[in-house]
């Protein structure tokens, strides 16, 4: 099933979807099961999966010189997301980047996931560097989430990377997109994010998932503007509860947010970090109220580690 068919067929019912980092290499997809295995009585009706580019390191050699060393510290999404289907019966959304990947590259990870019989996909640009911020796209890949879903819709359509292809089979993928309450950080203004959002759309978006926010007000917004701005699809608000007192300083300068005043207050009257993950649960508990009690029963929760906390949100509110 679908994204979008799932959340026409809620009929009123709220529905907490999860979000999965794959573990570092040389660990186990044990570490995935025993996290889904707390999480799965609540009934998600997709688990998502992020996808990480290669990263640089740099080794110190004898004569002290440093010399570079690309990494994958995450690999396996498709795997995991094969697994996570196999063993739940649930649907997986593992994200598709343009960072580190070239359209060959991609295509066949779609092919391999279309043989699988995945069809839901979180398609975006992905990380900038570690160290400069800056992004820079694999020469032969895209640059820009869009033309990874041009791609995307072309092998829907039959029309695949290498054009020698013969009797080529249709994929069926729903691609959703990220969305940005607070503007995507390398965006002018809120404005011209929603312009390539919606270009997003037209291309074939069919669903968005928001980057996380601490304050409704922020989301209504921005849902607002949307509409304005003719954008359709469904939104669906993502939210993160905060659980070190090292969020109220980490999260703005990685994710281009906003923490409310009162949130901080909170977490800064916080001895340790056992309270603040206390408070994180009674915030995060909030605001999923109010966002369904405003007719947004579709909410996904980015886990980001440990799970206890997210537990007690979702007996809270499901």
């Amino acid at each position: 099933m679908t994204i979008p068919e799932h959340i026409a067929q809620t009929n009123g019912s709220s529905r907490i979807s999860y979000e999965l980092l794959p573990p570092v290499k040389g660990s186990s997809i044990n570490t995935i099961y025993e996290t889904l295995d707390q999480l799965m009585p609540f009934n998600p009706p997709f688990i998502n999966i992020t996808y990480h580019r290669e990263e640089v390191s740099y080794l110190k050699q004898p004569d002290g010189s440093l010399k570079p060393s690309v990494v994958r510290k995450r690999p396996g999404t498709v795997g995991i997301a094969a697994a996570i289907m196999a063993k739940y019966k649930v649907d997986v959304v593992p994200h598709i980047i343009c960072g580190g990947f070239s359209r060959q590259e991609t295509e066949d990870a779609l092919i391999d996931l279309d043989f699988l019989g995945i069809r839901n996909l979180l398609v975006v640009r992905g990380d900038g560097d570690k160290i400069t911020g800056r992004f820079k796209p694999n020469p032969q890949g895209h640059r820009y989430a869009s033309g990874l879903i041009e791609q995307i819709i072309a092998m829907n359509n039959g029309f695949y990377y290498e054009q020698y292809v013969q009797n080529p089979t249709h994929t069926h993928f729903s691609v959703g997109v990220a969305g940005y309450p607070e503007k995507h950080a390398e965006s002018p203004n809120l404005e011209e994010d929603l312009f390539f959002l919606k270009q997003k759309v037209e291309k074939g978006a069919e669903y968005i998932v928001t980057q996380m926010f601490f304050d409704n007000q922020v989301f209504f917004n921005f849902v607002k503007k949307c509409r304005e701005a003719g954008i359709k699809v469904p939104i669906i608000p993502g939210l993160k509860p905060v659980s070190i007192k090292e969020h109220l300083h980490v999260l703005p300068r990685t994710f281009n947010l906003t923490i409310p005043s009162d949130l901080v207050k909170e977490m800064n009257k916080c001895k340790d970090n056992q309270q603040v993950r206390q408070v994180g649960v009674e915030w995060t508990t909030n605001q999923i109220k109010e966002l369904i009690a405003n007719g947004h029963n579709f909410v996904h929760i980015y886990t980001m580690g440990k799970v206890d906390h997210i537990i007690k949100i979702s007996e809270n509110v499901l």
